[in-house]
């Protein structure tokens, strides 16, 4: 991927691909409670699982992830990615973290979810990128529906946090290409 092809000077963003060096950067971002309350793996991360992730996912192709950066200071703020990447169906699951606290709140996560959708079509060819988010997580779903997600519905229940379900909505968007 070339991060050239995919910024936003108005958001004043790139995405790059994301690689062994950002790793002490990741496990920092994950293990921080403001990211980690977000996502249903709430397990927290280490050097060496986040190395495994790269060799037997993002090396193999079953991930695609990214970092997202700041254009002015050329900083890394947070990261999106692709999982589950299924081609025979043209689909994949996406997600985001903004790990930079001052970075959040100024529109980075929507600018940076319409940049990986525009690679998702564009470079990986794919028809259809979905996500789960808590209901409860109203900023990151008006987020996502502001970058061309919509949503397909409300799973009950789905999830056991902390001793407690939790809904989870679902959403998806669909090339507007039609894809492949």
């Amino acid at each position: 991927m070339k991060a050239e092809k995919y910024e936003d000077p108005v958001a004043g963003i790139y995405l790059r691909p994301m690689g062994y060096e950002d790793t002490d950067r990741i496990v920092r971002w994950r293990n921080s409670d403001a990211v980690r309350r977000n996502f249903v793996y709430q397990e927290l991360f280490t050097r060496q699982s986040h190395e495994s992730w790269i060799r037997n996912m993002v090396e193999t192709g079953k991930v695609v992830q990214m970092i997202i950066c700041e254009r002015e200071k050329d900083t890394p703020v947070g990261s999106v990615y692709i999982r589950d990447i299924d081609r025979r169906h043209g689909k994949a699951e996406y997600g985001i973290f903004i790990g930079e606290e001052a970075a959040r709140g100024r529109g980075i996560g929507t600018a940076a979810a319409r940049l990986m959708l525009e690679y998702c079509f564009r470079e990986e060819k794919l028809h259809r990128v979905y996500l789960r988010a808590f209901a409860s997580n109203i900023r990151a779903i008006r987020s996502y529906e502001k970058a061309g997600f919509v949503r397909e519905g409300l799973l009950r229940d789905d999830v056991c946090i902390d001793g407690e379900y939790r809904d989870m909505v679902w959403m998806a968007a669909i090339c507007p290409e039609g894809g492949r």
